[in-house]
């Protein structure tokens, strides 16, 4: 609501171009360096052709109409066809590669910010909504195109003809065109002004757009919905929407009043010069000078438009240029974000076939917030051997799903090391990582695919037959067989036409298809009936064979075999040993689990 306010109350808050960000739009060109000079070329030859028809239109009055001459008013008649189709045709093929270029850089913008969104650390995507992050890659990205057309084509194209055009004028009288020069620093004040008041408007635009946006894909996706209907809370929602959607609306009147305050200044000069220019002609002629003939007035007045449009077109511009600046700004501020998680530059390949699993806390610590007067979690120091389950338990908030985080990097713990046979996982590229470690989380998620392609994101290569394999191993292979599609049967946005067990067990297929040495379970079987559980247990420990395995359980009936329980609270291993060793020492975890018999009894 802090951008409602901001959008509903006052006006926008307008700010000097920052000097890098115009070197670093300029540095996007590099790539592109021939097909600019192949502009350049272009808009000169264009405009150099584009001024031949005004000498002509001269000779046209003067020799052909005046003097009743049609053969010559034919012939410059005809040379000026041809040379205004040249220079058309001209203008046609560098405005192509205008907009090839524009859109070339956005393809290269947005692939350098969604490269550098995927190397950002979870902490980033934990803390900025999606509807944020999408808005910076379609809206802001897609505002950019208007650059490159105003930097290369456009900007280029009226400088060199307002430049030819002024040369043009002298060569017919040098006061006129003083007369019509006298105008130009009312367009460079004017142009100023209103190019930062615009830039202002855009980029709080953008923010109150990109406000729309996060609050649509929160209340619009399908967990959203779900919520408000069940919460009862549409009209709450509603207002919500209508509010920040008034606010847009506000912006955006500003931002679309901003061309009709300019042209109407514009106007109001276009009237005015050429009734000066007839007038001083006027007096030079009263006076007896004979230099300033019909055909060379009406060329003059002719090439006023021609000095005028342009300046007019070159002030839009500049209140393009520094619109679209914000623009940049807001794509910079993502693209500028240190990225906390990355490889270390001696960091080493590690295959899967190399890694025997043993897993090592060394006095971890880490908090979320650095001003926290407690860490998130203290002094966790032990050892997982090759082949061992290690369980986790504890109440909810005690760090254990956390503590999980430092194996694939998700986070980087604050003091100690997590190392991987002996190599500290900071020490080992992040690809790697991401082929040794596999998890099964509580909270699935499936994207809008296949069943089949929602599985192979575990082996993307995977055959047929290893994916119904899996699928028999998760005991999912007979539900799919039953869909109408099979293994074809999209599964809808976020797996919600599959229920809650039934997309787990999915999970759970897609992990057992990857065959990861280390093996993370959170809370993996937590949405299945009884008789499912069995059969995934059963699975889950062939899977488990050979490999390292963590396992988060509040339903401590899962994990009775553990080679080791941790048990957290607050942040620290307060106990560790087998099911019956911890169950002897009559502390939290046989609490827990004298808890859990007691309730099941009851059940019963």
């Amino acid at each position: 609501m802090g951008m409602l306010r901001n959008a509903t109350q006052g006006g926008p808050a307008t700010k000097k171009v920052r000097p890098d960000t115009i070197k670093r739009v300029l540095r996007l060109f590099i790539p592109y360096k021939p097909q600019v000079i192949i502009t350049v070329v272009t808009v000169l030859i264009a405009s150099l052709i584009g001024l031949a028809p005004f000498f002509f239109l001269s000779d046209i009055v003067n020799q052909g109409i005046l003097n009743n001459n049609l053969a010559i008013t034919t012939r410059y008649s005809i040379y000026t066809i041809l040379f205004t189709i040249a220079a058309s045709g001209l203008t046609l093929y560098y405005g192509y590669l205008s907009v090839l270029m524009g859109q070339r850089i956005m393809r290269d913008l947005r692939n350098q910010l969604f490269v550098h969104l995927q190397g950002m650390s979870l902490k980033f995507f934990s803390s900025t909504r999606v509807g944020e992050i999408q808005s910076r890659l379609i809206n802001d990205v897609s505002g950019v195109q208007g650059v490159v057309s105003a930097i290369v084509t456009d900007a280029l194209s009226n400088v060199t003809t307002v430049i030819s055009a002024l040369i043009a004028m002298f060569l017919f009288d040098w006061r006129l065109t003083l007369l019509s020069v006298g105008i130009l620093p009312i367009f460079a004040v004017v142009g100023s002004r209103i190019g930062n008041y615009a830039r202002g408007v855009t980029t709080s635009t953008q923010k109150q757009m990109a406000e729309l946006n996060a609050m649509m894909a929160e209340s619009l996706s399908i967990s959203g919905v779900l919520l408000i209907k069940t919460s009862g809370r549409r009209e709450l929602i509603t207002r919500r929407f209508e509010l920040e959607n008034e606010g847009l609306s506000k912006w955006q009147v500003q931002s679309q009043m901003i061309p009709y305050y300019f042209f109407g200044l514009i106007r109001f000069i276009f009237t005015l010069t050429p009734a000066a220019v007839y007038w001083l002609a006027g007096y030079f002629i009263a006076r007896g000078d004979k230099s300033i003939t019909m055909g060379m007035l009406v060329a003059f007045t002719a090439l006023q438009s021609r000095l005028f449009f342009p300046l007019t077109s070159l002030m839009n511009v500049q209140v393009q240029l520094l619109s679209t600046l914000g623009f940049f700004d807001r794509i910079f501020e993502y693209t500028d974000m240190p990225q906390d998680i990355v490889d270390r530059p001696n960091a080493r390949p590690l295959l899967p076939a190399q890694v025997q699993g043993r897993v090592a806390y060394n006095h971890v610590q880490f908090s979320y917030d650095p001003d926290a007067p407690t860490p998130t979690l203290q002094e966790i120091d032990f050892e997982a051997l090759p082949g061992q389950l290690i369980a986790l338990v504890g109440p909810s908030g005690a760090g254990k799903t956390t503590l999980t985080y430092f194996i694939p990097r998700l986070y980087d713990v604050d003091k100690g090391s997590v190392t991987i046979d002996g190599i500290d996982v900071r020490d080992i590229q992040l690809d790697s990582l991401g082929q040794i470690v596999g998890a099964v989380t509580q909270e699935t998620y499936l994207v809008h695919a296949s069943v089949a392609e929602n599985l192979r994101y575990g082996k993307p290569d995977a055959t047929d037959e290893e994916i119904a394999e899996a699928a028999k191993m998760a005991a999912i292979h007979d539900h799919i067989a039953g869909l109408p599609e099979g293994y074809e049967t999209m599964v809808g946005e976020r797996g919600y036409k599959l229920s809650g067990g039934e997309k787990q067990r999915l999970a759970i297929a897609r992990a057992i298809l990857k065959n990861p040495r280390i093996l993370i379970l959170d809370e993996a079987t937590s949405s299945l009936d009884t008789a499912s559980e069995r059969l995934i247990q059963n699975s889950l420990k062939g899977l488990m064979a050979g490999r390292t395995t963590f396992a988060i359980a509040h339903r401590l009936s899962t994990i009775l075999a553990a080679d080791l329980i941790l048990v957290l609270d607050n942040g620290r291993i307060v106990e560790r040993g087998k099911h019956h060793d911890l169950l002897k020492l009559n502390g939290l975890y046989a609490g827990l689990y004298n808890e859990q018999f007691q309730e099941q009894e009851v059940l019963a």
